[in-house]
């Protein structure tokens, strides 16, 4: 059965991007992957709508690696808010289980800038018991978008994740509500 959601996020680790492409209906791509293991460009798929940004999965700056960067933040803003939300929008990573959960993250977060950062990180959790977002690729994102801390106080609440080799793929809506301002309720 194919699950064709428009505005949804899907994350997969890079050995299912084929089935999720397809399954999925998903017509925009980031790899966030380190060069050497990134995919190229899917048939069927616009060169313009796969967004490659070279990292590993790393916390600290070291000589050999490429940690995440403001730059990758950047791009990947401004990739997911050229996203017409049409179709869905898959991420990957190596496992599916830190880069990509982080984009993720971030990217709902970005398309979603009055939701409270802890929902959409419960969201995240639901779809996934594994999700470990990449903690610095998330702190960049927090000072980027001006969310003073709150997108890494939502990690911490997110609660444990299940160790695992790999995600199974999952997706997330795109859309989240907004932080309630009605105090009459």
């Amino acid at each position: 059965m194919q699950v064709r959601r428009s505005a949804s996020v899907h994350v997969c680790a890079l050995r299912h991007i084929p089935e999720v492409l397809n399954n999925s209906g998903a017509r925009h791509l980031i790899s966030a992957i380190n060069a050497e293991l990134a995919p190229a460009t899917p048939t069927g798929l616009m060169p313009e709508r796969h967004l490659r940004l070279d990292m590993h999965d790393i916390q600290d700056v070291r000589d050999g690696a490429t940690a995440p960067a403001e730059e990758h933040v950047g791009q990947l803003i401004d990739f997911v808010q050229s996203w017409d939300r049409e179709a869905p929008l898959l991420i990957h990573c190596y496992a599916g289980l830190s880069r990509s959960t982080a984009a993720a993250f971030i990217a709902l977060c970005a398309l979603n800038p009055n939701a409270p950062e802890r929902a959409i990180a419960l969201a995240l959790r639901r779809a996934s018991d594994t999700a470990v977002p990449n903690r610095r690729f998330v702190a960049l994102a927090d000072a980027f978008l001006k969310r003073e801390g709150r997108m890494l106080a939502a990690l911490d609440g997110m609660g444990a994740n299940r160790i695992a080799a790999e995600c199974v793929p999952f997706f997330v809506d795109g859309r989240h509500a907004p932080l309630s301002t009605d105090r009459a309720a």
